[in-house]
């Protein structure tokens, strides 16, 4: 299915499912640009996606399952901007956009309260095995099951950007010790979010919970694998609330199964959507979401709202949130 409107340039969504900005009002200011085209479902081939876009001189993803390598930008010679509903840009060849001379736009930090709340409802989650609790009296058992108090614990957050700031202030709020790992610590970055700063080795032998807030990069691709799980206390928990290719997949169902690690609760996977069959599934002392920490009402329309702010003001000759 698809919306257009008559106009001078074209507007494509390629794919916006689950819905996001389809019904939007947001898409009414850019009406006076152009034609908006918006496609309701996800494409079901490379071929079908870049026929969508063949024409287009922007593309507002609003799903990060639609991807754009490389190989894809270089077939689409009107594409001047590509404005995301998202922070992460992991679905997109940055350095062929560049390249090309494909601006990519995105949302830093919009959502950020909305994403840390959810994660945080995560891991209480996890602690007090709802999940696992759930399944066992649908299944008419009554199951004993000690669950972890949080309040004292040490809370230890990978990536202090917008996310992982929250997460922190949350976690310093019910009287958790937090400890953090970042690229660049500063003496005043840490005080400022009341976080101790520590190396990354140091921070996996010491929490209680772990909670991943870092871009998917090469260099972050696959940190906690097999080596770091094993290095996590006995008894822990993981949460990821950032990109599902920063953990070794494989090795945290070895860590779950093992009951090393006393749960996991996920927003994001190595695969999206997730397989009926993915192991993830098999693991009982997980909390999962389907890849929608920001998906509240607000949450929604700030991202509507961002991605044609984005947009409009690249259109405009002031563009902003500028990645390449």
């Amino acid at each position: 299915m698809k919306q257009t409107r008559q106009g001078k340039l074209r507007f494509v969504v390629p794919g916006d499912d689950p819905p996001q900005i389809q019904g939007s009002a947001h898409l009414e200011r850019l009406k006076p640009y152009g034609e908006v085209v918006l496609y309701t479902n996800r494409p079901a081939t490379d071929a079908e996606k870049l026929a969508r876009v063949t024409d287009a001189d922007v593309i507002l993803n609003t799903r990060g399952a639609v991807k754009w390598p490389g190989e894809a930008l270089r077939q689409l010679p009107k594409l001047r901007l590509i404005a995301t509903c998202s922070i992460g840009t992991d679905m997109l060849d940055l350095k062929t956009a560049k390249e090309l001379g494909i601006t990519i736009c995105n949302q830093p930090g919009r959502t950020a309260k909305i994403v840390a709340e959810h994660g945080f409802a995560l891991m209480f989650a996890a602690a007090k095995r709802v999940a696992y609790q759930t399944a066992q009296l649908k299944q008419g058992r009554w199951a004993r099951a000690d669950n972890v108090f949080i309040q004292g614990k040490t809370l230890g957050i990978v990536g202090t950007g917008a996310i992982g700031s929250e997460m922190a202030r949350l976690g310093n709020a019910i009287g958790m010790k937090v400890i953090a790992w970042t690229y660049h610590p500063t003496p005043e970055r840490a005080a400022k979010l009341g976080v101790r700063f520590v190396t990354l080795e140091e921070l996996l032998r010491q929490s209680d919970v772990v909670s991943l807030h870092v871009r998917l990069t090469p260099e972050s691709k696959g940190m906690l694998g097999r080596r770091e799980l094993a290095m996590m206390k006995p008894g822990a928990l993981l949460v990821n609330v950032a990109r599902g290719d920063l953990v070794d997949t494989a090795a945290l169902v070895e860590s779950l199964v093992s009951g090393h690690l006393m749960g996991a609760a996920l927003d994001v996977f190595d695969k999206e959507p997730l397989p009926p069959d993915h192991p993830i599934l098999r693991c009982e002392q997980v909390v999962l979401t389907p890849h929608i920490a920001d998906m509240t009402p607000e949450g929604v329309e700030l991202l509507n709202e961002g991605v044609v702010d984005n947009v409009i003001a690249f259109l405009e000759g002031r563009p902003q949130n500028v990645v390449v």
